[in-house]
């Protein structure tokens, strides 16, 4: 794997659509800059990579193939709770985003990291694996299903940090969202990623005390980038 050169942004609360339509900015530019080498080979332009952590007001957001039954509630409710609904076109099914979670947008050129897609959410899972291990909780993935989970062989199985991506022309974006002090209830809302018979949990909720969300923040950086060989600059 090569050294990628990545910016990195904590951009803070930030509306759904806004932070939408910024990875779509970022990654238009990354595509821009790949196609640019490739039609002139002896000047090409260097490509970096971005990554964006943020946290949004409360959103349910649905994948692509996603199932819209899934989301429990009709839209006069979603107003009641403060929460807003996207149709976006990420894999994956319906997920909740809402305050005290870190939602992270990795934005790489997956051809440039020499990782196809299935070895980039495998990475992207042992990130956070490897995060809640420094804050004491073992985590692990399960077969049939992306994203991080806890007690997987038992009959308390839960999520702790839901995966969904999107990669075209090798360049990927939208990425995970990790429980760290949110509100569990809006998961009662949905069928969480589509499961109906599995459970959702956050760090908070497993530590019994609100954790530090900057601590969790930098713990996640450094693990993304020894996994995947970045270079902030």
């Amino acid at each position: 794997m090569t050294t990628a050169n990545t910016i990195f942004e904590d951009i803070g609360v930030t509306d759904y659509k806004k932070a939408w339509d910024y990875q779509e900015e970022k990654f238009q530019e990354i595509v821009d800059a790949k196609l640019f080498n490739r039609e002139h080979p002896g000047h090409e332009q260097p490509v970096t990579h971005r990554l964006i952590f943020c946290e949004h007001p409360h959103v349910y957001t649905l994948g692509k193939n996603g199932q819209p039954g899934n989301l429990l509630v009709q839209e006069n409710f979603l107003k009641q709770i403060n929460a807003s609904f996207y149709k976006i076109n990420r894999g994956g099914d319906i997920t909740y985003h809402g305050p005290g979670q870190i939602v992270g947008y990795p934005i790489f050129d997956l051809e440039q990291l020499k990782l196809g897609v299935k070895e980039y959410i495998h990475l992207l899972e042992e990130a956070i694996i490897q995060t809640l291990s420094a804050f004491g909780t073992e985590s692990e993935r399960m077969d049939g299903a992306t994203g991080v989970w806890l007690d997987t062989n038992g009959p308390n199985a839960r999520k702790i940090c839901a995966i969904g991506v999107r990669a075209s022309r090798f360049v990927s974006m939208h990425g995970f969202a990790l429980n760290v002090n949110t509100d569990l209830k809006y998961f009662g809302y949905i069928n969480p990623c589509g499961f109906v018979d599995k459970g959702v949990t956050s760090l908070e909720k497993e530590k019994g005390s609100k954790m530090d969300m900057n601590e969790v923040k930098k713990v996640l950086k450094d693990n993304l980038k020894k996994v995947f060989g970045l270079n902030f600059v």
